[in-house]
């Protein structure tokens, strides 16, 4: 048996009833509004976890890389859509070869990348299964949902041999702003996501009328946690949202309960560390410094707060450390302004919810999925570094 004290810092531990609890909390909303769920790896990267999701109901699994997919693929998943623009021969060759053992979809929203992808699969004698990604306000990717020229856009790229459109997805990131001014946070989030889902709904009814899809047959996916956490499906000319693609929801972290998406009961990951410095300042406040810094944390902060992470006072039951704040990271240092004397001694180990567990998670080879204090298993971060 082994011990969280016993283990080198700074480390990952993922608690296995909340891990557990996250996914079926979210498979039960997919069953409850009609859609399928299809959950985001990024944010874990794990064959594990992902077994775990597709074992509880999942559908199919999203990713970001090609070198997830191939990740996932090997591991035996047969249902694996990249939700970027993927642009590039090298990358598209290696989807056309995925393709001859499992569904792979990706999406397009240039008609550069979308003749590269139609080059490339009917060179090959197959068909790529593409997605036009869609803009719905958050101004990333993706064409604009209420522009004519989306309409002919994706005219465009049905015309084009090799490829098949099968529907359309976004990505509503502009649910992680907060809250407008005399806002509450669930109006907020309520408010995206009937942003995300209408607009999607107006562009297919849109594509409809131009001959370009059928109701019934034509995908419509979604995604962004915090929009996911206040989800309901809606009818427009026969079309419906499809398919769901949360990923932070497996973990959580301090930005989703920032926003009221979550408690911090439901916070699954955390970053073990061990205090390695203490100091006082002038003015009777404590400095404290943690062995994990920008290669643990990233730079990656708290909108609200500006924290990398928030320390725990009591970690079974999710308790903060009142008024430590984790400001600042150098790259192996993670500096803790304390107001008042500090509880927290040199070589005490303290357990932090990270800003965002998606990018802790791509900084570690493997994580200890944990009960309490006992390390109950160790599993490996299985795509880690596949960034193309």
């Amino acid at each position: 048996m082994t011990w969280i004290d016993e283990l080198p810092t700074p480390n990952v531990l993922v608690e296995q009833a909340r891990l557990e609890a996250n996914i079926a909390r979210m498979q039960a909303l997919a069953a409850r509004t009609g859609v399928a769920l299809r959950p985001h790896t990024k944010t874990h990267k794990s064959v594990r976890i992902a077994r775990l999701q597709t074992e509880a109901g999942a559908a199919g699994l999203t990713v970001a890389k090609v070198g997830e997919a191939e990740v996932l693929v090997e591991a035996g998943f047969d249902d694996v859509r990249l939700a970027y623009p993927v642009v590039g021969r090298d990358k598209l060759e290696r989807i056309q070869a995925l393709s001859s053992t499992a569904r792979v979809s990706f999406c397009v929203d240039t008609l550069e990348g979308a003749r590269q992808a139609s080059e490339v699969f009917q060179a090959a004698g197959s068909t790529a299964t593409v997605l036009i990604e869609v803009d719905v306000e958050y101004g990333r990717c993706g064409v604009h949902w209420n522009d004519d020229d989306s309409v002919a856009f994706a005219r465009q790229v049905a015309a084009l041999p090799g490829l098949e459109v099968v529907g359309i997805l976004t990505h509503a990131g502009q649910s992680y702003n907060g809250p407008s001014e005399g806002e509450t946070k669930e109006a907020a989030l309520r408010r995206v996501m009937a942003q995300e889902r209408d607009r999607m709904l107006s562009f297919a009814s849109r594509l409809k009328d131009a001959g370009l899809a059928t109701p019934g047959a034509f995908e419509i996916s979604v995604g962004s946690t915090p929009s996911i956490r206040y989800f309901e499906n809606a009818a427009k000319d026969g079309f419906q949202i499809t398919e769901i693609r949360p990923g932070n929801y497996v973990f959580h972290d301090a930005i989703q309960q920032a926003l009221g998406v979550c408690d911090w009961e439901d916070c699954a990951l955390t970053v073990n560390a061990t205090v390695i410095s203490r100091h006082r300042n002038d003015d009777g406040s404590e400095r404290v410094f943690l062995d994990a810094g920008k290669k643990v944390f990233t730079s990656d902060r708290v909108p609200s707060t500006g924290v990398h992470g928030t320390l725990l006072y009591n970690p079974r039951v999710m308790e903060p450390l009142p008024h430590a704040r984790l400001h600042g990271c150098s790259e192996e240092h993670g500096w803790v302004s304390i107001p008042g004397g500090a509880t927290l001694e040199v070589g005490d180990q303290v357990r932090v919810v990270p800003a965002h567990a998606c990018v802790v998670m791509n900084m570690f080879d493997q994580f200890h999925v944990v009960d309490g204090d006992q390390v109950v298993d160790t599993w490996e971060v299985s795509s880690r570094g596949r960034v193309s």
